[in-house]
């Protein structure tokens, strides 16, 4: 890397260099050590987080997304390090609930330009930790770049954004120049990671909580055909002919076909645990494959390679969220519950408006020295959305609930 990529956005002491650690493996300890990555350990990933001892929280996602990372990036030549990061830090800007608990902070937040988990998650990183005085965890800008996942500010016909205009300073410096949308491979990467993580993990822990059964879905060609079009219509351009080929070929592999039978024995969970293992290890190993055939087997990193993905291997990726979308999402949205956390979330944003008092100390004097109502009501977005999904539930109950 260079002096420039090593940079941080605000100017720090020379650091013992007795352990001889790169500004990379400073970088990774500053993520690991923060109260945000600590709190992921209680924020949904899909299932609410304690509900079951064996599914995945976001803190559990995001390790096997820094695993994924760091073994990719290391075969293409990028600095292990720098992919490590980005796993972990990926969804520290991600709310209580989930992806609902996101939905609900961006219904409210529009008076400040919405809401976004990884527009947060830059804001988590280069603001709101207490590391560096104004500049988060100040990490360096091959990392922060790295982290980018969406590089662009909120914008009409783009569902994701990675930017709040109020950020623009730290984003423009960690672009260093570039003003166009093209992401570095490690960002690349880590988006891959995650898409991989999240599509397999998603289906595991669907296939052990009952709510995706595989066996009704090899034997029912009209649910395979429904299924491929809620995928056609959310996560693929692809036709539904080329995603049907696509998933008879997944549900055709011996792996899967070895857990349609899926009864939470040993045996079950050895089938379980292995499809997991063979449908990762074969993602992620096209898409190193394809990199290489493409700019060859010297190191790639930074802006000399984009990743390639073979198109099988993303219909199957599309496919697995479609699972996880028919079966688990949409089931769990039919919950009461589902709708409590909405609730929940723009009664405390609310609430907190009207009584900033309330405040975390941390959050108090942010809130008193913001130069508008949009950017007062930013602080209370960014106090709800640093609470895990508990505390988001007894802060209602103190909050909201004596006023009831």
């Amino acid at each position: 890397m260079t002096a420039a990529e090593a940079q941080r956005w605000a100017a720090e002491p020379a650091k013992d260099s007795g352990y001889g650690r790169t500004p990379y493996q400073r970088d990774r300890a500053r993520v690991l050590h923060s109260a945000g990555f600590r709190r992921l350990a209680a924020k949904t990933q899909v299932h609410t987080a304690g509900s079951d001892d064996f599914l995945r929280t976001r803190l559990t996602h995001s390790l096997e997304v820094a695993q994924i990372s760091r073994e990719m990036g290391a075969r293409l030549g990028c600095d292990p390090d720098v992919v490590d990061v980005a796993g972990l830090a990926h969804d520290l800007g991600h709310p209580p609930f989930g992806h609902n608990g996101e939905s609900a902070l961006d219904l409210v937040s529009g008076p400040c330009g919405g809401f976004e988990g990884n527009a947060q998650t830059l804001r988590v990183i280069t603001r709101l930790e207490a590391k560096v005085p104004g500049a988060g965890l100040n990490l360096t800008r091959a990392t922060l770049d790295a982290c980018s996942k969406y590089p662009w500010f909120r914008k009409p016909g783009y569902r994701k954004f990675g930017v709040y205009d109020d950020d623009r300073p730290v984003f423009e410096w960690l672009r260093d120049g570039r003003d166009d949308e093209r992401r570095c491979l490690e960002a690349q990467v880590m988006d891959w990671a995650d898409d991989v993580a999240y599509s397999v993990h998603d289906v595991e822990d669907g296939v052990h909580g009952g709510y995706i059964r595989l066996r009704e879905l090899i034997d029912d060609p009209d649910e395979r055909v429904e299924l491929c079009g809620d995928v056609a219509a959310t996560y693929s351009t692809e036709s539904r002919d080329e995603l049907g080929a696509a998933l008879d070929l997944l549900l055709s592999d011996p792996a899967v076909i070895a857990v349609a039978g899926y009864d939470g024995g040993y045996d079950s969970l050895v089938a379980l645990k292995r499809m997991t293992s063979v449908l990762t290890g074969r993602f992620v190993a096209s898409a190193v494959g394809a990199t290489q055939s493409r700019y060859g087997t010297e190191p790639l990193r930074r802006y000399a390679a984009d990743l390639i993905v073979p198109r099988t291997v993303r219909n199957h990726c599309a496919l697995l969220k479609g699972m996880a979308l028919r079966y688990v999402m949409r089931s769990r949205a039919a919950e009461t519950w589902y709708e409590q956390q909405r609730t929940i979330l723009v009664d405390l944003v609310e609430a907190l408006t009207r009584t900033p008092e309330r405040l975390d100390p941390l959050f108090r004097p942010l809130h008193a020295a913001a130069a508008d109502d949009a950017a007062a009501l930013r602080v209370v977005i960014d106090q709800v959305a640093s609470l895990t999904d508990h505390a988001a539930v007894a802060w209602h109950q103190a909050v909201v609930g004596t006023r009831r």
